[in-house]
């Protein structure tokens, strides 16, 4: 039977969309807000990991697409870039045509921004670190079920290279739409946490705005 290691080094893989959605639902903010490396560090404080690395994945839609977003993103990951222990792996969006029905019955048809493989590449990233013995605990910031099965491959990690791991969900808890999806993703450790701990790990630069020298 494996040891569970005194020191569990953590390894964080944040899936921006996910979490930036789940925390619109849960908290109201209305732009990806969040300070990545702060919240990573502020879930292993209270599990008492040492946090190692903060990988971060999204899409970011083309300037042609939305002008407005793809500036913001160009901005915060390349701030991010700029930190250590951050690995940001961005992906463009692709759009696709979806049907709207109002509650008056009338219809409208908008484009829908789609990320394609982050959630493949998240995965990816996590068996592999993982293989190569590069954390004992992957605390994943998202709910994409999908994920479910990359927490199976882990145990299949552990058991042949007879070591301790675990692999945990962070989402935020939502105390008012309870009816909206406030779980972790299954067979994982479920990680939720409350707004008060959000928003002491907020960014307080705001790349909405044109930067002014």
């Amino acid at each position: 039977m494996s040891t569970e290691p005194a020191t569990k080094r953590a390894i964080a893989f944040i899936d921006g969309q996910n979490l930036f959605h789940a925390v619109k639902n849960a908290f109201g903010y209305t732009y990806p807000n969040y300070n990545v490396q702060l919240l990573a560090q502020a879930i292993c404080n209270q599990e008492g990991w040492s946090l190692s690395q903060t990988r971060f994945y999204t899409g970011v839609p083309e300037a042609r697409d939305n002008t407005v977003w793809h500036g913001f993103w160009q901005l915060k990951l390349g701030a991010m870039r700029r930190l250590r222990h951050i690995h940001v792996f961005s992906r463009s969006l692709k759009y696709q045509n979806k049907e709207l029905t109002y509650p008056d019955g009338s219809k409208c048809t908008v484009p829908v921004g789609q990320e394609k493989g982050i959630d493949v590449r998240i995965a990816i990233d996590i068996i592999a670190l993982a293989f190569h013995d590069k954390y004992d605990v992957a605390l994943v910031f998202s709910q994409d079920q999908d994920l479910s099965e990359t927490a199976t491959e882990l145990r299949v990690i552990a058991r042949s290279q007879n070591r301790w791991i675990k692999i945990a969900s962070a989402f935020p808890n939502n105390n008012v739409k309870k009816h909206l999806n406030n779980k972790g993703i299954k067979n994982t450790d479920w990680k939720p946490f409350e707004k008060s701990l959000y928003d002491a790990c907020l960014d307080p630069a705001d790349y909405r705005r044109p930067i002014v020298p």
